[in-house]
């Protein structure tokens, strides 16, 4: 074989080397690409469920009634009744369902006053005595808001509802609370 023969078999098998390369190269960000379609929802999911955390869990059930016992209104309840859950509240919560709330459990009886900061859902909230009788109703807050909504009497609970609820069963203050279906003897 010439020199110039030879030249040329160099050249093509460089050529064929280089497009060998292109072509695993081509090859290799096809398959991560497949791949990263397959991973990405589930990476995606895997963040949505760290909201799950927030999500409503039944933890009892809560009637509203008249001075003559007359149930007014029937809730799942949540129980925020430690200092974490009480803070935490209803903070970062996008939805509640309308037979929804969540039941504030404070040590001792005496002024509260609540804040709408991190709430994005518009609320009533309910300040209820340690004899069971709502003394107070703060209605549609704003959400948000570091407004302070307080209780006008001491308060050992507090329930909040969606915004409008109370209107939409004739709750009013001197109404009276009680719940059940929970492990706590209050």
């Amino acid at each position: 074989m010439s020199k110039i023969q030879n030249k040329k078999k160099s050249l093509q098998s460089q050529r064929d080397k280089k497009f060998k390369t292109s072509h695993k190269i081509i090859v290799v960000i096809l398959a991560v690409g497949i791949i990263l379609l397959f991973l990405l929802p589930n990476i995606l999911k895997e963040k949505n469920n760290s909201e799950d955390e927030y999500m409503f869990k039944k933890e009892g059930e809560l009637l509203f009634m008249d001075s003559l016992n007359m149930t007014k209104a029937k809730i799942d309840i949540e129980i925020a009744d430690t200092d974490y859950d009480r803070q935490l509240g209803l903070m970062f919560r996008k939805i509640m369902n309308e037979n929804q709330g969540m039941l504030f459990i404070f040590p001792a009886e005496e002024m509260q006053s609540f804040w709408m900061r991190n709430t994005n859902i518009s609320l009533d909230m309910i300040f209820v005595n340690s004899e069971k009788k709502i003394v107070t109703i703060h209605k549609s807050t704003t959400p948000l808001s570091d407004q302070s909504y307080p209780s006008t009497a001491p308060a050992k609970y507090v329930i909040e509802v969606n915004a409008g609820f109370s209107d939409r069963h004739n709750i009013k203050e001197g109404d009276k609370i009680n719940w059940m279906g929970t492990q706590l003897s209050l």
